[in-house]
């Protein structure tokens, strides 16, 4: 009895779900965080170490897919959350055009392999859950809100939707704020089934308008005469080759100590602190809004588990190190999941099988196009949005930390921004409160240390750190 097996194991009727349920949420969030396999070798393939060379783009779509595929099946597995891993964006781009431009590539990514060393020892002891807990109840909503709000601006600009320019204002509709082109109107019109499916509440909704939308844009990519960058990193088309061999060169391509021969011990500490930073609580929020949106957070507001997903999380990010896939990172596009109804690990067996199958379908997996898959996360942002009515915005102490964790995420492009200004803020408000008895030493840690990140311009100065 396989399945009563994998309901058994994963708690999947306990949960409330359906084993039906965890296939469409486990296909949802691959297809909705699939374009890690292009952007990922873009990021990194576009840029060159200090001695000029390059990483090869197919390599690189290996590593990615592999290291998604291996660190989202042991999320399942290991903490039993709806929680994909891959490529974290943002550190990606700081490994490719912050830290490699210093160094050798296998420098860089040993910087990213000690920084998943910290991070899982730091789970192991305790710590990184204890901050976690530290949060106080009204700062999770608000970061999930952020959140929801975060991810519904990445599907509105990867559709072009909104695009953002030099001048004012800073982002507008389309270009010179006009809709313009088929791929917005697949966009569009991919929206408007996803929100009426969602209204009606019909089941894989989110699914169904994935699949439907890349249909569509596939025969409009066909029939129309449409450029392909217009559709951005990825075509809608049938592709010539169906598979592609696996190039796995990269493979533990990396030096764990060497960059602290090529730059300062304070540039190399700082580097890593950022990637810390932003590592961690990236994954706090993500954790935080995912299993809040599927319901999972206990009677205190803490997540199930959190323990094991916090430690998987940090040996992702060494794991994308030492194969030169930069960190990996849990994804928030995990919500597409949640939002077709996955309550459990269960679907990362589904959203880690299509990577690893992407090892060798490599064309197949990049047939999605971000006009069909952006939609979901529109929707998913409504979803998550939901949350902001169970904060207390009559306590101006409570509103507006919550208010700037919101407001900050979009706004910088950042969950880490976000969730350090409603920290700061909120320490900051109950010492003028006289209320600091009420903030835990974590809280304040946590605090201080968002102080250094958002000054690490003027540390840099002061500690004399080279460009």
């Amino acid at each position: 009895m396989p399945v009563r097996r994998l309901d058994d194991f994963f708690r999947i009727s306990a949960r409330g779900s359906t084993v039906g349920r965890e296939v469409r949420g486990g296909f949802a969030t691959f297809f909705t965080m699939a374009y890690i396999l292009v952007l990922n070798p873009i990021i990194l393939g576009g840029a060159q170490d200090a001695n000029g060379d390059q990483l090869a783009f197919g390599q690189i779509v290996t590593v990615t897919a592999l290291v998604a595929a291996i660190m989202t099946v042991l999320m399942g597995i290991t903490a039993n959350l709806p929680l994909a891993l891959a490529a974290g964006l943002g550190i990606n781009a700081m490994v490719a055009f912050q830290i490699a431009p210093r160094m050798s590539w296998a420098d860089a990514m040993g910087l990213v392999v000690l920084e998943g060393i910290i991070v899982c020892v730091l789970s192991a002891t305790g710590l990184r859950e204890a901050v976690m807990n530290a949060i106080p109840a009204p700062l999770k909503q608000a970061i999930g809100v952020g959140i929801g709000l975060f991810i519904a601006l990445i599907g509105f600009v990867d559709a072009g939707f909104t695009l953002g320019h030099e001048g004012s204002p800073p982002l507008s509709l389309g270009t010179g704020g006009e809709l313009t082109g088929w791929p917005v109107l697949v966009f569009c019109l991919g929206l408007l089934l996803t929100l009426a499916l969602l209204a009606r509440r019909v089941k894989g909704a989110i699914l169904i308008s994935i699949l439907v939308t890349t249909v569509f844009a596939i025969v409009v990519n066909a029939v129309a005469d449409v450029a392909d960058e217009a559709w951005g990193l990825t075509v809608p088309e049938v592709p010539d080759d169906v598979a592609a061999s696996p190039d796995f060169a990269l493979l533990g391509d990396f030096s764990l100590f060497g960059a602290f021969g090529e730059v300062s011990v304070v540039t190399a500490v700082l580097l890593i602190f950022t990637l810390f930073l932003t590592d961690f609580f990236d994954t706090m929020g993500t954790a935080v809004a995912v299993t809040s949106e599927a319901g999972l957070l206990d009677e205190e507001g803490r997540v199930p588990r959190l323990g094991r997903l916090l430690f998987v999380d940090g040996l992702a990010a060494a794991a994308g190190g030492a194969v030169s896939a930069s960190s990996n990172t849990s994804y928030i596009e995990s919500a597409a999941g949640v939002g077709e109804g996955a309550r459990t690990g269960a679907a990362n067996l589904v959203t880690g099988g299509l990577f690893a199958l992407a090892l060798f379908f490599a064309p197949l997996a990049v047939v999605v196009p971000a006009r069909a898959a952006a939609p979901a996360l529109v929707a998913v942002g409504f979803l998550m949005m939901t949350q902001v009515g169970r904060i207390d915005w009559s306590d101006y102490a409570v509103g507006i930390p919550a208010f700037l964790a919101i407001a900050v995420m979009p706004f910088t492009f950042s969950i880490t921004n976000g969730i350090g200004a409603g920290f700061i803020a909120w320490v900051v408000l109950r010492v003028v409160l006289g209320r600091a008895r009420e903030v835990s030493w974590l809280l304040w840690l946590a605090a201080g240390l968002f102080v250094v990140y958002f000054g690490i311009d003027p540390v840099e100065q002061l500690f004399g750190v080279d460009d």
